[in-house]
């Protein structure tokens, strides 16, 4: 199981020393991280919190998905390993375009 938790729904008031003290009842919390608009510093309204053991991960799930946090109904699943956008780049491998492709 993964140890690391996305945490949805989260309302802007919450703050990471909030989610440290909820998520400490189900378990040793490693780390918190809630996810801020760069340019405003505003809660985009997710976050991350890694827990020490596979257990505690499991119980914060059971525990926490589902309720309520600062009125907000909050989900709390396993967090995903972010996706590479993938594909080629545009004109990376390949010749062709104006300036590419085949001399006469």
């Amino acid at each position: 199981m993964n140890r690391n938790l996305y945490i949805g729904n989260l309302s802007s008031n919450v703050t990471e020393d909030v989610l440290r003290g909820n998520f400490s009842e189900a378990g040793k919390v490693v780390s918190v991280n809630i996810i801020k608009d760069k340019f405003s510093g505003q809660s985009r309204g997710f976050g991350f919190v890694e827990m020490e053991t596979d257990e505690a991960a499991r119980s914060a799930i059971e525990k926490f998905n589902g309720g309520k946090l600062d009125e907000l109904v909050i989900v709390v699943n396993e967090a995903r390993e972010k996706k590479d956008p993938g594909g080629q780049r545009r004109n990376e491998n390949r010749s062709g375009g104006f300036r590419g492709g085949r001399r006469y």
